[in-house]
């Protein structure tokens, strides 16, 4: 079965009746965790992004509190977790000026963190791409957070 576009689900989603939708809107929440996740954001927390960067800093937090320091596999493993987690919640937000505060704040976290990144390729590569794509959503911004961004990213 092939699946429509995103066109033509649009077309369609405007001819549903709203309590049809609410029901469709529904069923999809309860197929994946991320869908949920998804329509909780857009609810809930959409209306005050700082805030759920904020939210999303100390949920961060948290998980480099569990880190392992010792071994490379461990460490690379678990950071991967917390950048897919992250990337998560920027791709929930849409925003580039979200993606670039928890990027840098990711990097910040994984610098002052104690990891040896320059003794593992791994790290060293995952850390490099996190540094690239910080540079690439600062260069989508406006000149003042340009400014300022760049100025967090070389302090790194």
């Amino acid at each position: 079965m092939k699946a429509a576009t995103v066109s033509e689900l649009k077309k369609e989603l405007q001819e549903v009746p709203p309590a049809q939708l609410v029901e469709l809107c529904l069923r999809l929440a309860k197929f994946k965790k991320e869908n949920k996740e998804l329509l909780n954001y857009l609810l809930f927390e959409s209306h005050d992004l700082q805030a759920y960067i904020e939210a999303v800093k100390q949920e961060m937090d948290a998980a480099f509190d569990d880190a392992p320091k010792q071994h490379a596999y461990f460490v690379k493993k678990h950071l991967r977790k917390i950048l897919r987690t992250t990337n998560k919640h920027v791709k929930y937000t849409g925003s580039k000026q979200a993606e670039v505060e928890l990027l840098l704040y990711f990097c910040t976290k994984v610098k002052k963190g104690g990891f040896k990144i320059g003794d593992s390729v791994a790290l060293t590569k995952l850390y490099l791409q996190q540094v690239k794509k910080i540079e690439k959503a600062i260069a989508q911004q406006h000149e003042d957070l340009q400014y300022d961004y760049q100025r967090q990213l070389e302090s790194l």
